[in-house]
């Protein structure tokens, strides 16, 4: 353990305490982490909400993805803490604790380095144009801007290098990066990463990581939905590696189903809520007709300007032009301007659930398209409203992540009784949860042909499979 005055703590509503390292030795010239905590690159996160859009609609919860990164960096602690020695008996060859400690610490603290303005709604409607996504800019940041920085830092608050160690910024960049499909797999991935990195990748990209236990927590507790949403204690606890992935002994089956309930309670309350869902569709239409305004050319051809891009320069922009003399411009600041005021021009009209169990067909049904769905309701309107004012937001959660594709099998469960390791889909409790569910929601500029629209849909839909949760 390191000297106490090496060390700072960070106030945190969730985790307590947050320890990072704060001073070097002069003589080693050595770099400590609240050098990166504090470079413009993180500092920038202050300025983007953790939750995109959700705090027009929950007072309380304007928390930031700083306040998450440092959650998450604190994370990576706890999970090398437990999990570190039982990665050492199956991949001999992983370095040192020190290493994998602030390998993993600076992977948490920097994954979503890359976001720009309302985080993956920016992804969608921005960055999807030159082909990149939140993690592939922050991948390319943390190589080229911040990559020095990394390789100078030594030591975490618990442990430190060995002497011949050095931080490798590529190994971070990849572990932030969700795995892909061999088809479209970055040819800059490191070719054949070591069996101890792939497993580390399980923290970041599987069903639970550092990043979304701390998303979880944080959010449920700042919008005011649970103080304590899950048991993270008993869910690290019978966690551990084994040559097959991350393992879950099955006594900490009722903690991990638990954690996945509750996430998936707060996309139902908090990130897919009826409000925010409508001004995602007002923003849409607002980022449609004036993206290149935002974002003019790729992040990668112009980091300084991404840099400076977050949602406070954003909103001061747009509350100006609607002074502009272009009138383009001009007409694009008016509506945001009453977008930032609240005046939401889309009001849900009704909604249903459509919940997919194991060996749906999802992708067949008609509510994996919006469009499709929009012609087909209004086929089943009276004909004199045909024509009005609608639109079709169907998000979806998926309810076991990496079911299928290129990350099913980062998760898996201990078996006691015949002990061995399985599949985590496997698990009797887990085969019980649906894989994914889609909400399908109708909106209108006003309300007066709820019923008739509700009709319609209903039609649509048929009978069976579906709950309905609101009629408003």
């Amino acid at each position: 353990m390191f000297q106490n005055d090496a060390v700072s703590l960070s106030h945190d509503p969730i985790h307590r305490y947050i320890a990072f390292t704060d001073r070097g030795r002069p003589a080693d010239h050595e770099i400590t982490e609240r050098q990166l905590i504090d470079h413009p690159w993180l500092q920038r996160l202050r300025q983007i909400h953790q939750l995109q859009t959700a705090w027009y609609v929950f007072p309380t919860a304007e928390h930031t993805r700083f306040q998450h990164v440092l959650g998450a960096m604190h994370l990576a602690s706890q999970a090398v803490e437990r999990l570190y020695p039982s990665l050492q008996e199956i991949c001999p060859d992983v370095p040192s604790r020190g290493y994998v400690e602030s390998l993993l610490r600076l992977a948490g603290l920097l994954h979503d380095v890359g976001h720009g303005p309302f985080g993956h709604f920016f992804d969608d409607h921005c960055l999807q144009r030159f082909g990149l996504t939140h993690e592939s800019v922050g991948a390319h940041v943390i190589e080229h801007e911040l990559g020095d920085i990394i390789r100078g830092i030594r030591r975490s608050p618990n442990s430190h290098l060995a002497d011949s160690e050095q931080l490798d910024p590529q190994q971070i960049a990849w572990l932030i990066q969700r795995p892909k499909d061999a088809s479209n797999a970055a040819t800059d991935e490191p070719q054949a990463p070591p069996k101890w990195l792939k497993l580390l990748r399980s923290l970041l990209s599987g069903i639970y990581t550092i990043d979304n236990m701390d998303f979880v927590l944080r959010d449920a507790y700042m919008s005011g939905y649970s103080v304590q949403a899950f048991d993270i204690d008993r869910l690290w606890h019978y966690s551990f590696f084994t040559e097959h992935g991350l393992t879950i002994h099955d006594r900490g089956m009722d903690a991990l189903l638990r954690f996945m309930t509750v996430r998936a309670e707060l996309f139902r309350a908090i990130y897919f809520h009826r409000t925010v869902r409508a001004i995602d569709l007002s923003l849409a239409d607002l980022f449609a007709e004036g993206h290149e305004l935002i974002l003019r050319a790729s992040p990668l051809d112009d980091l300084h300007a991404y840099r400076d891009l977050t949602e406070w320069s954003l909103l001061v922009d747009v509350s100006r032009w609607a002074n502009s003399k272009d009138v383009r411009k001009r007409e694009l600041g008016e509506r945001w301007m009453r977008l930032l005021n609240r005046e939401v021009p889309w009001k849900m009209l009704c909604q249903r659930t459509l919940v997919f169990p194991e060996g749906a067909s999802e992708q067949s049904s008609i509510f994996s398209d919006e469009q499709l769905v929009d012609r087909r309701l209004r086929q089943k309107l009276p004909a004199e409203l045909h024509d009005i004012p609608l639109r079709i937001n169907m998000p979806r959660h998926i309810y076991r992540p990496h079911t299928r594709g290129p990350a099913r099998d980062q998760n898996f469960l201990f078996d006691a009784a015949h002990q061995r390791v399985r599949p985590l889909r496997d698990n009797h409790l887990f085969r019980h949860l649906p894989v994914s569910h889609r909400i399908c929601r109708v909106y209108g500029q006003t309300r007066e042909h709820a019923a008739q629209v509700a009709a319609a849909l209903d039609e649509l839909i048929g009978p069976g499979g579906i709950d309905d949760l609101t009629n408003m």
